[in-house]
């Protein structure tokens, strides 16, 4: 699997052979790829009239493009923002509260995502095929889906030090711009228009698979809580700046602490684990019906809902998994 920023072919079709021949040198004589593009066929077009745009099929003729259009940007801040609304004001009816619900679309983008995740894992383990993926700059959209198809084929990034190597790896290194995306949330009443919760999504799509996986994954809930709270306030320097010559000109790592280092301290990391945890070596497909995802109320709803009784049926699973 591969990800990159859209290439750059501009209005008069400009070609590049140095992408040409590395794409053609990752696949065979006679073996076909896939490119998927996270942006609609219309975006990708109107991308060309300043300067970006998308494969054409008569300069990479072993690969095939697929369009699966993620929502990013303003849409999904706004999104986010109606979300939480929703699961903010607890006077709601059963009617409206399901309307509002719907209306925000958050669930419909989490599906997207896990679709579109699930594409690229099938093209590589049923099709044995190779993949590119990539939106405009490639920092968004595009970690979002390597990121998550790594989760349904990869059972190492389902454990605990693995997912933390996926996280460094595909978000932090890759150029994720934190500062931008999470500078002020949905509870800001300032709008930033680089401002979108896609670190956010991914976190969501995470929790759907240990919903319907619940003994695939090493780690529970309680890490990807404490990965959105990070995220957008933290006292570690981990999720801070946009990308790594930022990290470097600031000096994070000299400066501050790193949030791996919390978390893999021997206590910290018992309170993250997931006690009915079995290595599973299979690939994980999730589910995308709409029945299937679910909203995520640990996370939307744990600021108005206590979550106290969970808190003690979830020490209970852990005491009885520890006793036999």
């Amino acid at each position: 699997m591969l990800r990159s920023s859209q290439p750059l072919t501009g209005p008069n079709r400009r070609r590049c052979r140095e992408d040409e021949m590395l794409l053609g040198t990752i696949l065979d004589e006679g073996e076909r790829g896939f490119i998927i593009d996270t942006r609609s066929a219309q975006a990708a077009k109107q991308a060309r009239m300043t300067g970006g745009g998308t494969e054409p099929k008569s300069s990479y003729p072993q690969w095939r493009r697929l369009h699966r259009p993620l929502e990013r940007g303003r849409p999904l801040q706004e999104s986010f923002a109606k979300l939480v609304e929703a699961c903010s004001d607890p006077s709601l009816s059963m009617d409206r509260w399901l309307g509002r619900l719907e209306s925000s679309r958050w669930l419909s983008h989490v599906k997207a995502a896990l679709s579109t995740a699930c594409l690229a894992a099938q093209c590589m383990d049923r099709e044995d095929a190779k993949v590119l993926v990539h939106g405009a700059e490639g920092t968004d959209t595009t970690l979002l889906v390597t990121a998550l198809a790594q989760v349904i084929l990869d059972p190492s990034c389902r454990t605990l030090a693995g997912f933390q190597g996926l996280l460094e790896r595909e978000w932090i290194q890759a150029g994720h711009p934190f500062h931008l995306r999470c500078a002020h949330s949905a509870y800001s009443h300032a709008r930033l228009k680089q401002e979108a919760p896609l670190f956010l999504l991914f976190l969501d799509c995470v929790w759907q698979l240990s919903r319907q996986f619940p003994f695939s994954l090493e780690f529970g809930e309680q890490l990807l809580l404490s990965l959105f709270d990070n995220a957008y306030a933290s006292s570690y320097g981990t999720f801070l700046c946009n990308n790594e010559k930022e990290r470097s000109l600031c000096k994070v790592k000299e400066s501050t602490h790193s949030l791996w280092a919390w978390l893999n301290q021997p206590e910290e990391q018992q309170k993250l684990l997931n006690p009915l945890y079995s290595h599973n070596a299979l690939v994980i497909w999730p589910s995308v019906e709409p029945q299937s995802i679910q909203l995520w109320q640990g996370l939307f709803l744990r600021w108005i809902r206590p979550s106290q009784y969970l808190d003690e049926a979830w020490a209970e699973i852990q005491r009885l998994v520890e006793e036999n």
